[in-house]
């Protein structure tokens, strides 16, 4: 939980933590080794890059791009996929069954193609690296969430719900809603650490955020070609990307224990 109170930190107070310049170029400091060896400073703790630019600071604005990016795909994605899982799961049918198949096409297409496919159409750029995300992420929760419903459905209080006279949107709000919202909350706190990953491939390949906007991937990317030389270069993000991740999955089956009552009684 540490390890998520300072990235989500670090990504608001970027410019309060940070002392140099993300984006400005001084080849006179390039690869400066980090502070613990030979020639290294402890103006720049984890050393820098080719271009002279501080490692620490990118990664920590780079924090600031995968919190933004994360936020938005969650949200958007997160927010139509419910929704798609409630309607899917409360009315059955064929309502069902062409939702499915439209989320079944969804998952069936590779993400990193279609996010290549995108970049080539419309270029790299964050908003498009979102939209990517979002069009793929919205059927993972239809499908978690309808299956939810269906359980649901069969509870005598959804019946009482319906003889008592309400609307269907308000069966789906206050009483659906309420009710899969455990499962929610943990599918998204799982699902933080995929997006990341996701975001931080597609910067690697060359298909997410363009440079000089520092992103974890992309910093890898440009750190390649130096592994033997100047090692730490492509470590320090890669130690960020999986610090993150882990902790973002362990928060996930913490919170799937807590409000899972079948979990938390064995």
């Amino acid at each position: 939980m540490s390890i998520i109170v300072v990235f989500v930190l670090a990504a608001i107070l970027a410019d309060l933590v940070t002392f140099h310049d993300a984006y400005q170029v001084r080849l006179s400091n390039r690869l400066i080794p980090p502070f613990w060896q030979d020639g290294g400073s402890w103006s720049h703790p984890l050393g820098t890059d080719p271009l002279g630019r501080d490692v620490l600071t990118r990664i920590i604005y780079g924090a600031r791009v995968s919190i933004i990016i994360a936020g938005a795909a969650l949200a958007i994605g997160g927010g139509f996929g419910t929704l798609i899982g409630l309607t899917a799961g409360y009315y059955g049918g064929k309502v069902d069954s062409i939702l499915m198949r439209f989320a079944d096409i969804t998952l069936a297409f590779p993400l990193i193609l279609f996010a290549i496919l995108l970049v080539m159409v419309l270029g790299p750029s964050m908003m498009n690296v979102i939209i990517a995300i979002t069009l793929v992420l919205w059927a993972r929760y239809a499908r978690v969430i309808r299956g939810e419903v269906l359980g649901l459905m069969q509870r005598d209080f959804i019946a009482r719900a319906k003889v008592s006279g309400a609307s269907d949107w308000r069966i789906m709000m206050r009483h659906l809603l309420p009710n899969v919202m455990p499962t929610l909350i943990v599918l998204l706190t799982l699902q933080v650490g995929w997006v990341i990953i996701v975001e931080a491939s597609l910067s690697f390949l060359g298909a997410g955020i363009p440079p000089p906007t520092p992103a974890w991937g992309g910093m890898l990317a440009e750190g390649r070609e130096y592994v033997s030389t100047a090692w730490w270069v492509t470590t320090a993000p890669g130690i960020a990307i999986m610090l993150v991740v882990l902790a973002f999955n362990l928060c996930g089956d913490w919170l799937r224990e807590r409000l899972d009552p079948k979990q938390r009684s064995l």
